[in-house]
């Protein structure tokens, strides 16, 4: 893993003229030196991409969805080899980085579906109206252009698919830009699409460093950007380039709501199981992540020590090992940010029940109540092992908790109430309510994103493929309908 990696320029390696080192968050070993693409290489990858732009959507659906398929396959035979990669540049315990690969493994299987049924065209009669007669409209959707994928650090295979999979499903050119902490799965991920008979410059893996990405952003040739990671830079580019059609999947702080049907033991053992689970996944570093915990004043007394005991079970360690259930942030400073956050909730008077210990970039798994509503942590996302657990006093309350956040990605509500289900589904400002569970549920094919401040667009295999296209209406005249 300590070798120098080329990245890979419209579908051939290259090297440039400068390296960086990508370290370990866990022992800071390195894990492998990265070759950054001149400004030179950066212009030949795009040029190529709007190039090859109606060659590759011209491109057979069946040519498309083998080379889906050949990717998926070879991924999910070299899925101890991707997964310790992943552990090892993100810090990411290898129990969920085998699980990230198995989702990247399915990602390119819906997508290697999609592209088979992909614009069919829809037929719509338009002699409803007598200006009409003897017309038929047939509507098929085609690229925008060339997109520009920029991932983050915390599922650096995952969420590179969910750029890559639905563009090349769609016959869309792609430049993918990874995270500088974490580039190596996304350059892996080059070395399987290599394998494949794709269109010399319908993609390219770029570890662009942040600073170069505005001019990229800005670049007419690339009309589509798809961000996902912070609020403060997915904004930024949305107002630098207000004539893109730019998908945004920023932040939440994702809530768990605990209502009072929810009231067996072995209901609220559950409930505890799961929000100390994923309050601590991949260090709580997940946009849907349960950061805010809502339970019913009718059962927050018997809930409170199962969730503190359920979060102390969680084993913080070496992320290599099997055992290991929370590894290190992605480095010391986010550590840092997530002690002062806490720090400065205990001051302001909450109560810290376990945790709130920093060793260099790890965290341990913290549960906090009576979270006074002005603190950082109650108002922005902490991307750290970090939950607060608020008792309020019915279902309306709870729900209006959910809503008083600038954020809005995804909720979970345990209930068995199909009544409430609805009422929630209804009345939360979010764009997923998973019933029966935390919010961190998600499927790769369903519609994936947020409302408010959590971004704009949706991800999932087809939704994407909606946003990196569009619709074009073919009129046939004088038919005998």
């Amino acid at each position: 893993m300590t070798s120098t990696h080329a990245f890979w320029l419209a579908g051939r390696q290259a090297t440039g003229e400068t390296t960086f080192d990508v370290t370990s968050p866990w022992d800071g070993a390195l894990v492998g030196t990265v070759s950054v693409p001149t400004e030179a290489q950066v212009e030949e990858a795009v040029a190529a991409a709007h190039a090859v732009r109606d060659t590759f959507a011209a491109t057979p659906a069946h040519v498309r969805a083998a080379a889906l398929d050949h990717v998926a396959r070879r991924l999910a035979e070299r899925t101890e080899e991707i997964a310790r990669l992943i552990s090892a540049e993100n810090g990411k315990p290898v129990k969920w980085a085998r699980g990230e690969v198995g989702r990247a493994v399915s990602v390119f299987r819906f997508a290697a579906e999609e592209a088979r049924r992909f614009n069919g065209g829809e037929a719509q009669r338009l002699d409803t109206d007598a200006g009409g007669q003897g017309r038929l409209a047939l509507t098929r959707r085609f690229p925008k252009g060339a997109v520009l994928g920029i991932a983050p650090f915390n599922f650096p295979l995952n969420l590179c698919a969910h750029k890559v999979a639905p563009a090349i499903a769609a016959g869309v050119p792609i430049l993918l830009k990874p995270a500088p902490a974490t580039p190596l799965s996304a350059l892996l991920l080059g070395e399987l699409l290599a394998e494949t008979e794709l269109p010399a410059g319908s993609w390219s893996v770029l570890p662009v460093p942040n600073d170069r990405m505005p001019a990229l952003v800005r670049d007419e040739r690339l009309p589509v950007v798809s961000f996902t990671g912070s609020e403060k830079v997915g904004y930024a580019i949305m107002d630098s380039v207000p004539r893109k059609h730019c998908t945004l999947e920023l932040g939440g702080n994702g809530a768990a709501v605990v209502l009072a049907d929810w009231a067996s033991d072995e209901d609220l053992d559950r409930a505890a199981s799961r929000i100390a689970t994923f309050s601590n996944y991949q260090g709580g570093q997940s946009c849907i992540s349960v950061q805010r915990v809502i339970v019913d004043a009718a059962v927050y007394d018997r809930l409170l020590p199962r969730i503190v005991a359920a979060v102390e079970a969680q084993i913080t360690g070496d992320p290599n090992d099997d055992k290991t259930d929370v590894g290190p942030l992605v480095d010391e400073a986010a550590a840092r940010r997530v002690e002062s956050w806490v720090d400065e909730a205990v001051r302001a008077g909450a109560t810290l029940h376990t945790g709130g210990e920093r060793n260099g970039a790890t965290y341990a798994p913290t549960v906090l109540t009576g979270l006074p509503a002005d603190t950082t942590l109650a108002r922005e996302e902490v991307f750290g092992p970090v939950l607060s657990v608020r008792k309020v006093h019915g279902e309306a309350e709870a729900f209006a908790a959910v809503n008083d956040s600038k954020y809005g990605l995804q909720a979970g509500v345990f209930t068995h109430d199909v009544q409430a289900a609805f009422r929630a589904h209804r009345a939360l400002e979010v764009g997923g309510v998973v019933i029966g569970d935390v919010p961190s549920y998600r499927a790769d094919q369903m519609p994936y994103g947020g409302a408010k401040q959590s971004g704009v667009g949706r991800e999932g295999v087809r939704f994407a493929m909606d946003d990196y296209t569009y619709e074009r209406v073919l009129v046939l005249t004088d038919l005998a309908l």
